[in-house]
């Protein structure tokens, strides 16, 4: 029987400060802890598979149907793109570049000279707030949004009257170009809109990443010939490199319904899932009702996803850093997250600590398909959760 697994990433659902948190800024951080509080939080799955009996949070209401343990990000971070690489096998011992004054005058320069267009704006920014304050200008003189924010991105905003998406999309290419070495930020994003002020993002976000500097779990399991499959932004994220398939969503409830989709067809290899609203739409934007539904609703759509797993599945659930939406700051936190494994050959109520780092997942997957994980980052848990 084919074997599969499914890695569920809630972008930015931490669980609470890891001891560092105070060089990030991060002090009192916990996005589980800030949304739990809410009305609209109501996760019983999630409570019954053991979430609230990890480290950190340690209670003991239940007995847990699954695996479950409090994972560190050991890389110097706490973006995306070193969050889902230390998740896959890499350990970066430096953080990604930000620029919190805005791009050097050489990288701004060079980029309008490459696209023939000049740039508004150059600083760090809110995306729903910068359209605002400089959309009606663009839309006068043409010239492209250039702005970033706490995290290691050069972000392009444009009309789609004024900008067609395609050309737009192009002049993210070019930047990703420019971008390297020393300026080499995690990622590039076309942030496109639409109508009138104070316009509106439209789902057409495209993101384009730093190739991965060493193997990932991706590469190695498709040199193996497996299915690799990408849903939501799990391929823009590793540059493309490592899959066989994408399918790109434009929120939570797209993923999810294709995630379903997924477990309801055959194949033989990993299905790796990004659930982006929690960060984008909800914690960058200090939406804790909103964050707590999408939490509920993510618990509500595992009542749908749990009885298609097959004998030989394992399905993973755990995060990328957090996002606390109740603290002043809109940007990531420097967060443990959590991890929990589910399946039918998996023991049950295993409390396997504090883990040390992310990479112990991808490790873990490589040995579920019985290859060797030695040439990546990480320590497999595999022997400790599985039934034999």
């Amino acid at each position: 029987m084919a074997k599969r697994a499914f890695l569920i990433v809630l972008d930015s659902f931490g669980i609470g400060e890891m001891p560092d948190a105070a060089n990030w800024g991060d002090e009192g951080s916990n996005t589980l802890a800030s949304i739990r509080s809410h009305p609209n939080f109501h996760c019983p799955n999630l409570e019954k598979m053991g979430l609230f009996n990890i480290d950190g949070i340690g209670e003991k209401n239940l007995s847990p149907n699954t695996c479950y343990a409090r994972m560190t990000e050991s890389s110097k971070g706490k973006d995306t793109t070193i969050g889902h690489w230390e998740i896959a096998g890499i350990y970066s011992p430096d953080p990604l570049p930000t620029y919190p004054n805005g791009f050097p005058k050489e990288v701004i320069d060079e980029f309008e000279k490459r696209t023939g267009r000049g740039v508004l704006c150059n600083l760090s920014y809110s995306g729903t707030e910068v359209i605002k304050d400089y959309g009606e200008e663009h839309i006068k003189t043409g010239k492209l949004i250039v702005y970033t924010s706490a995290d290691s991105v050069f972000q392009i905003a444009a009309h789609e009257k004024i900008v067609p998406i395609e050309e737009l999309y192009r002049y993210c290419a070019i930047a990703r170009d420019l971008l390297q070495g020393k300026h080499g930020v995690g990622r590039v994003i076309a942030r496109p809109f639409e109508g009138e002020y104070p316009f509106k993002r439209t789902p057409r976000r495209h993101d384009y990443s730093l190739l991965p500097p060493s193997q990932t779990v991706p590469d190695i399991l498709k040199e193996a010939g497996y299915d690799v499959i990408s849903v939501g932004k799990i391929y823009d994220i590793f540059a493309g490199r490592g899959f066989t398939e994408s399918h790109p969503t434009t929120g939570n409830e797209g993923g999810m319904v294709e995630t379903i989709a997924q477990m309801k067809r055959d194949f033989h290899g990993l299905c790796f899932i990004n659930l982006v609203d929690f960060d984008m739409v909800y914690g960058h934007r200090n939406d804790v009702a909103g964050y707590a539904a999408a939490a509920t609703a993510f618990d509500e759509k595992l009542s749908e996803m749990l009885p298609l797993l097959r004998e030989d599945d394992i399905l993973i659930i755990t995060a990328d850093h957090g996002c606390d939406p109740a603290t002043p700051s809109t940007d990531h936190s420097r967060e443990y997250t959590p991890m929990i494994a589910y399946g039918q050959k998996l023991k049950k109520g295993v409390n396997l600590g504090t883990r040390k780092s992310f990479a112990d997942i991808g490790s873990t997957i490589l040995e579920w398909f019985g290859l060797p994980s030695d040439g990546i980052y990480g320590e497999s848990f595999f022997k400790e959760i599985i039934d034999d």
